[in-house]
């Protein structure tokens, strides 16, 4: 175990699970930024603090101490993903150094949300560069604003991506709060591999509004905690109609406080589908789920397994869907910032900068966004049939039709594989994953730990229809409280025979 472990303690204990939420704002503050001073050096988890952070945990304290209390969390610090926007004096970089200067001054309005709902701005975490989009040869974790960020249970590990600053941050005790965003896994992934809860929440039901984008048909952003409590707190916050994102309509139709009534009992009667070809690119994840399943059943879940589904078709079309909004989308986002700022306004100057600025390619170079500069808009026939079939084959003829010909209210996964080694000469190891479905349909996918491989946290996921946040996180809750999988990092150098 290295020196590391050791370190801030007292700002450790000061940000355990619920403690944060005892404490007054002004300590809870200076103890996740005592923190990060102490360990983000090693996990470059932490792009920048707030400098306005410790000030607003102050006037939070007054606030309360004067009898008003605006939310459960007030008061309770919290990192964005630094592709999130927020009105304070720092830029919103996507870890590209073309936003180094990307000082918008305003709040996304899932910023705004948590900001009225009293959590305090502590800053932005590190994430995989323009959301793990650039390459299909990148590092997870690693941006050339913030550096690579070291997964804390084994620090040559990787974090995953594209969320890797908000999980490890959280993980890690530098904030007890993060949001994340997820196109495909940048949530679900991270959460797992570094121990957390982590939500994907149905699209449409959180503003992408001032979010760095990818893909309008798939972005989301959602909290990434160590309890599923927490986790049901912050989308309480966070969920709601936006005007100026019509994905979210009809969200304030659908949300609800998804704290209220968590219950220790919600697996007992359940019918829950068991993805058993999510099964066998992790040998020793797959023994550690198989205990999950023993654990369900305890609870009081009936089992159905589900042996074969075919992801290929969707992943194929998926790919096109991205890369041709990623383009589009791209370009309607960097037309909203300063062009006195941002000087690159669309894919094409991206490509162009990237290519003039060494320490971008680094590591990896940009074939991802080159096929997506290939591609020919949101009115291109093969677009339109990609996204028409890829929502169709994950929605209604994979999730829906599996729950419906099971009778299961969820399907239970392993989220993904231990934690792989940081390759930067050969890029991600990545096995594989339960993301594609929940990700493409644009369906809730709810990461909770099932126990580690090796010391290497791995998780469970709950994957449900449309809107069934609340279905799912009582489920999660459930498994949570009977097993108490999750255990505190370890930071060792590494694991060796």
């Amino acid at each position: 175990m290295t020196k590391i472990a050791c370190l801030a303690g007292a700002a450790a204990l000061a940000l355990l699970p619920g403690a944060a939420h005892a404490q007054s704002a002004e300590d809870a503050t200076k103890a996740a930024l005592a923190a990060i001073q102490a360990r983000n050096a090693t996990l470059h988890a932490v792009i920048a603090t707030n400098p306005n952070a410790l000030s607003e945990a102050k006037a939070l304290d007054a606030e309360r101490k004067a009898g008003k209390v605006r939310s459960a969390l007030h008061g309770v610090p919290i990192l964005l993903k630094d592709n999130i926007e927020s009105a304070d004096p720092l830029p919103t970089t996507a870890g590209s150094l073309a936003l180094k200067d990307n000082v918008t001054g305003r709040d996304a309005p899932i910023a705004k949300r948590l900001r009225d709902a009293g959590l305090v701005m502590l800053g932005k975490a590190n994430l995989s560069e323009w959301a793990n989009i650039r390459s299909s040869k990148s590092i997870s974790g690693w941006s050339a604003v913030g550096g690579t960020v070291r997964n804390p249970y084994v620090l040559d590990r990787s974090a995953c991506g594209s969320s890797s600053g908000s999980g490890a941050a959280v993980a890690a005790g530098l904030a007890p709060l993060a949001i994340g965003t997820e196109t495909d896994g940048s949530i679900t992934c991270p959460a797992a591999i570094n121990g957390l809860v982590g939500l994907k929440p149905t699209v449409g039901l959180v503003s992408r509004t001032h979010i760095v984008p990818i893909s309008h048909s798939q972005d989301t952003a959602g909290p990434m905690t160590t309890t599923v409590e927490d986790a049901a707190k912050v989308l309480t916050i966070i969920a709601g109609s936006d005007p100026a994102d019509p994905a979210t309509k009809d969200a304030d139709a659908h949300k609800t406080d998804y704290a209220k009534g968590l219950s220790k009992d919600a697996l007992k009667g359940v019918t829950l589908a068991v993805a058993r070809f999510y099964a066998g690119y992790s040998p020793k994840t797959d023994a550690v789920f198989e205990r999950a399943l023993k654990e369900l059943q305890a609870q009081g879940a009936t089992l159905v397994d589900v042996k074969d589904f075919d992801e290929g078709p969707i992943g194929k079309a998926e790919g096109l869907v991205l890369y041709t909004e990623l383009k589009a989308d791209m370009a309607a986002y960097l037309a909203s910032t300063d062009p006195k700022k941002v000087q690159t306004r669309t894919l094409t100057d991206l490509i162009a900068f990237n290519k003039a600025t060494p320490k971008e390619f680094e590591w990896f170079g940009q074939e991802t966004f080159e096929k997506a500069e290939k591609t020919k808009g949101l009115t291109d026939p093969d677009y339109l049939k990609a996204l028409a079939d890829s929502k169709r084959m994950a929605g209604p003829e994979g999730i829906d039709k599996i729950l419906k010909d099971t009778g299961a209210v969820a399907i239970v996964a392993p989220t993904t594989g231990p934690a792989w080694t940081i390759d930067p000469l050969n890029g991600d190891n990545y096995g594989g994953s339960a993301t594609t479905l929940p990700a493409v349909a644009g369906y809730p996918h709810l990461t909770v730990p099932m126990g580690d491989v090796t010391g290497l946290p791995v998780g469970l996921s709950f994957i449900g229809p449309a809107w069934s946040e609340k279905l799912l996180l009582n489920l999660g809750y459930a498994y949570e409280q009977a097993t108490h999988h999750r255990k505190p990092p370890t930071f060792l150098k590494t694991i060796a025979p």
